[in-house]
């Protein structure tokens, strides 16, 4: 018995159950209908003004299509798996609407270069919704760096106290971490922005067809200039998969961060009880559950480009059902990114920063070493020496229980006899934040600067 599948004409036998079920998409494609359905009209369009198919023809179609895209919004399109993805279920809807006509929109077409355009489309408009809300992150980052710029906390270096800093000054720094994010997404909009339509299966085709047209009509920007390229190009999704991954990866840093801080032993934030919750047996917890889960589906994330890329290493030339493996992990993708940002944004928002646990872990920690290094090195000491001074200084004060601070003027000027009173003011943890002034440095002024910085490139974008 023949098969009834529109590309049966070949095959004796339909496919199995298993092999319909196992090869059909439309579990997951069916999320890209919309931007099929706007393809398939730019297409029309172009068959009736290049005369391939007649004003009546192309009129009847574009009104079935358009009946379709109502049907889409109110939810009444049903899509099934004997008709295998979401191409071949939108054509066999439409012939519904409008009879056998509906065969002649497939006219210079080839599924190929239409997910390639479907999938173009959909990731082209939701690119601009990730940036707006990671610039969204950026602007609550400004505004609580704003807030704290002399907030003073210690600065880290393999989780262990290193010099201490401004609280403004550490959130910018996720600021313009963020930043590079929005420029590498900016960058994928380019090679989203280019039209396949009229590749056909990966040879072109015999109809005059107009692919500026078609181009024109959906928004694109350019068209590939390669017709095999443009039905084997996936280098747009991993791209996005790539820059989605770093995304998530500075998340997941932010993410870390927050957990340790909110902790008993940090104690330096207190997360909103929006964003956190509760143990089911032990009544005090207050668990940073959303920050534990942002850094868990980096995971997830991670897991979509590493799989992509191994599906494409090794892919002849040009279309291979391999590339259906291309979307769910896409979808999945920005499904988890988006949400992570907006929870980030809101948790940092509501956060009480405790200021004065913050500058209290700067006041017996030795994190002044290097100001007192510095010091000796400005008196004409060489900086090696000065550094092995100060280290013998610092661990005698871990015996001792004697700070920097606290050792007496004379010890002090036994090392050098032109050392004065003011080296205690150069070890107060606030004079050593204020005196970073280097170009992107603690100091207030420099994170001010940073702050102005910011504030200009959130203007401009």
């Amino acid at each position: 018995m023949a098969t009834n599948k529109p590309w049966g004409g070949r095959f004796q036998e339909n496919s199995s159950l298993a092999a319909d079920e196992f090869g059909a998409s439309i579990g997951f494609d069916q999320l890209m209908a919309n931007e099929d359905l706007e393809g398939s009209l730019a297409h029309v369009e172009m068959l009736r003004d290049t005369k391939i198919i007649s004003a009546p023809d192309a009129a009847t179609i574009i009104t079935g299509l358009k009946n379709l895209q109502t049907k889409l919004q109110n939810g009444q399109l049903q899509f099934t798996v004997a008709n295998e993805d979401i191409h071949m279920n939108i054509e066999a809807l439409l012939a519904k609407e409008i009879g056998p006509v509906a065969g002649k929109l497939h006219t210079a077409r080839s599924r190929n270069d239409q997910v390639a355009t479907d999938f173009h489309l959909y990731l082209k408009k939701r690119l601009p919704k990730v940036i707006h809300e990671i610039k969204h992150l950026q602007n609550v980052l400004v505004t609580k760096a704003q807030k704290h710029i002399e907030t003073i906390m210690p600065g880290y270096t393999h989780l262990q106290h290193a010099q201490p800093i401004s609280y403004g000054h550490y959130l910018m720094a996720y600021f313009f971490m963020f930043q590079r994010d929005v420029e590498r997404f900016n960058f994928n909009k380019k090679h989203t922005d280019i039209s396949p339509l009229g590749a056909a299966a990966l040879a072109g085709t015999t109809f005059p067809i107009d692919r500026h047209q078609t181009a024109k009509k959906l928004g694109f920007k350019k068209i590939y200039s390669n017709s095999i390229d443009a039905v084997s190009d996936r280098d747009f999704v991993l791209e996005f998969l790539s820059n989605a991954a770093i995304l998530m990866l500075h998340l997941s840093r932010l993410s870390e961060e927050i957990i340790l801080w909110s902790s008993y032993e940090f104690n330096y934030l207190e997360l909103s009880d929006q964003y956190t919750t509760g143990s089911s047996i032990m009544p005090q917890k207050k668990n940073p559950d959303m920050a534990e889960l942002i850094r868990g589906k980096s995971g997830r994330v991670f897991g979509h480009l590493m799989s992509l890329l191994t599906v494409i290493k090794a892919l002849p030339l040009a279309y291979d059902k391999d590339l259906q493996e291309d979307k769910e992990g896409t979808f999945d993708t920005l499904k988890t990114i988006i949400p992570c940002l907006k929870i980030m944004s809101e948790m940092i928002a509501t956060a009480k920063v405790k200021t004065q646990v913050m500058q209290q872990a700067t006041t017996d920690d030795f994190s002044n070493a290097t100001e007192l290094a510095d010091y000796l090195a400005a008196k004409g000491i060489p900086f090696r020496q000065a550094h092995a001074i100060v280290g013998k200084l610092v661990l005698k004060g871990l015996k001792t229980g004697v700070n920097l601070q606290d050792i007496p003027l004379a010890e002090y000027q036994k090392i050098m006899p032109e050392i004065d009173t003011e080296i205690y003011h150069d070890l107060q943890a606030r004079i050593a934040v204020q005196r970073r002034q280097s170009l992107g440095g603690t100091s207030f002024q420099q994170v001010r600067q940073q702050i102005a910085e910011a504030q200009q490139i959130l203007k401009n974008s």
